[in-house]
């Protein structure tokens, strides 16, 4: 829980909402604004005046200081070549303690961190330069620690405290956000309201506003990316994630597909798009915390994107005709597909929804809440399926996707790096775009290390219909079944995460906490297990269509 750095594609989330920079493809030319080197301070009451250098010199009061001739000045260590950050390497434990890991990410840790001059806690991610692989990664992470920079000091934007650089990593550390993420606290929550809703809509809003106010698009808006500030009642909502980030060049035509699957606006499928994805994807945002579900909806990424294309939005299943009409009206118009149509961010404020404060406090249908809680869990217990499937699958079944691994693993160790995936890509005539291919390397990396193992590689290929199979689900339900029960108990399950390293104990016991949801809705007998029927009900749910899955 707190503020982070993010890859942000189309991903699980990272463990606590810790997540980890990355890049949208689109390189900026501004550079990072180094500190100021420390002047001397002029007492408030008094107004500072330059030297003026007519004055004569009987006027010039400031004493000269004798220099000492014999020892010249000490000139300033030259900046090494190979820095991200274009500076001293610095030891950030000079300055921070780090206590425990709270996340853990593709290309590093989250510490939290005590700063050892104010006993203070932030958050600190540490980057291994060594997962840097390519020029444009570590261009990725100045241009994200530069827009933190740039936006730090804006009330729903997490607070950036400083960049350090040492021979083996970069750390960054910021706000330190304790209140957890915002699902959690809207389950967590219990009553839920439209005018719970207005509010949360407002904050998402208003970071999108600062955002193209101060010329930033930020490109993967999506609830994950957004941490409260602290557990209290009233805590802030904060924009943790830059990974996608890019100073907007006036004039510019974005043609990057970037972001995160259900998020994406019509014109980045299109190659054609500017700051007003921002819009659609907080208008996306809405649509989830009004129902519960995405507008958009598909099994496959393909179908999710094609849904999008077609624009055809749900507003007659349940609870849509118990939500207002002013409602419903701001969702229309953040979704429009003409992008110079859309409503921008100034005029989101400005809507009565949003603006008037007359938003109905009556709650929501509670299964809105119960949908959330299923939109999350879902992808991660598919994960886990599919990865149990693909070690268990016949050799005839794997053998063109044995050989496309060992093709691209050229320095044969057991895994491939991005460099290898990219090489091999290309080698079979991919025309995909670098952004791409560390979309389909972060799909692909469930464990994090940043690199892709031979079972990581099967599952992230082999065709997803495998979860309409008995025999391939049956194999799922023997390895989650332990003790051959014929029932899958909460336990088994956190086991069967914990073997396949799904999180820390925190995390897991989350992510169980919000599977029970989905275990006592199939549960007929209630008795807290699930048998064999109820699991291949869970685990096709999402092949269903929007309106059958619950």
């Amino acid at each position: 829980m707190g503020g982070c750095l993010s890859k942000g594609k189309d991903s699980e989330p990272e463990h606590n909402g810790y997540r980890h920079a990355g890049s949208g493809g689109v390189h900026n030319h501004q550079k990072i604004h180094e500190p100021l080197v420390n002047q001397p301070r002029v007492p408030a009451n008094q107004p500072y005046h330059l030297p003026d250098k007519h004055a004569s010199s009987t006027t010039q009061t400031v004493p000269q200081i004798p220099r000492k001739t014999s020892v010249p000045a000490p000139s300033p260590k030259p900046v090494r070549q190979d820095t991200i950050l274009g500076k001293q390497f610095e030891d950030v434990k000079q300055f921070y303690t780090l206590g425990k890991e709270l996340g853990r990410g593709q290309f590093g840790v989250t510490y939290l961190c005590t700063e050892n001059s104010t006993g203070l806690q932030y958050a600190c991610k540490s980057i291994s330069k060594r997962k840097l692989v390519s020029k444009s990664d570590k261009e990725d992470i100045k241009r994200e620690i530069q827009i933190m920079q740039h936006l730090s000091g804006q009330p729903n934007i997490v607070e950036f405290k400083g960049a350090y650089e040492d021979r083996n990593s970069v750390h960054v550390v910021m706000e330190l956000c304790a209140g957890g993420e915002l699902f959690d606290r809207i389950i967590a929550k219990g009553h839920y309201s439209e005018r719970a809703a207005a509010s949360i809509c407002r904050q998402i809003v208003n970071v999108v506003h600062i955002c193209h106010f101060m010329g930033v698009m930020h490109r993967d808006l999506k609830p994950e990316n957004f941490l409260l500030s602290s557990k209290d009642e009233n805590a802030l909502l904060k924009a943790t994630d830059f990974g996608l980030s890019v100073f907007i060049e006036e004039g510019k035509v974005y043609r990057d597909i970037v972001g995160s699957a259900y998020y994406v606006a019509p014109e980045v499928l299109r190659r054609r798009c500017g700051k007003e994805i921002d819009i659609w994807s907080a208008g996306v945002i809405l649509y989830i915390l009004l129902s519960g579900v995405p507008p958009f909806w598909a099994e496959t990424e393909k179908g999710i994107f094609d849904a999008i294309l077609e624009g055809h939005i749900d507003f007659e299943s349940q609870p849509w005709p118990k939500i207002s009409n002013n409602a419903k009206d701001l969702v229309r118009k953040m979704l429009i597909q003409d992008p110079k149509k859309r409503i921008t961010s100034a005029q989101v404020l400005e809507h009565p929804w949003i603006k008037d404060g007359n938003a109905s406090d009556k709650p929501i249908d509670s299964a809105v809440l119960s949908r959330m809680k299923q939109f999350r869990a879902m992808n991660k217990l598919k994960k886990l399926a599919l990865k149990v499937i693909a070690e268990n699958m016949s050799g005839e079944e794997i053998q063109g996707l044995k050989a496309m691994f060992t093709n691209m693993d050229t320095d044969k160790s057991g895994t491939i790096t991005y460099e290898e995936l990219k090489a091999g890509l290309q080698r079979l005539g991919s025309k995909l775009t670098e952004a791409e291919v560390k979309q389909l390397m972060e799909a692909a990396d469930v464990d994090g290390n940043g690199s892709i193992d031979y079972i990581e590689f099967i599952t992230a290929t082999m065709h997803r219909h495998k979860l309409e199979r008995d025999d391939q689900l049956d194999k799922a339900f023997q390895y989650f079944d332990k003790d051959s029960s014929g029932f899958i108990t909460r336990d088994e399950l956190e086991t069967a995460m914990k073997e396949y390293g799904m999180g820390d104990e925190a995390t897991i016991k989350e992510i169980i906490s919000e599977v029970d949801t989905i275990i006592s809705e199939v549960d007929t007998d209630h008795d807290g297990r699930i048998n064999y029927e109820e699991f291949c009900a869970m685990m096709r749910s999402g092949n269903q269509q929007q309106g059958k899955l619950f």
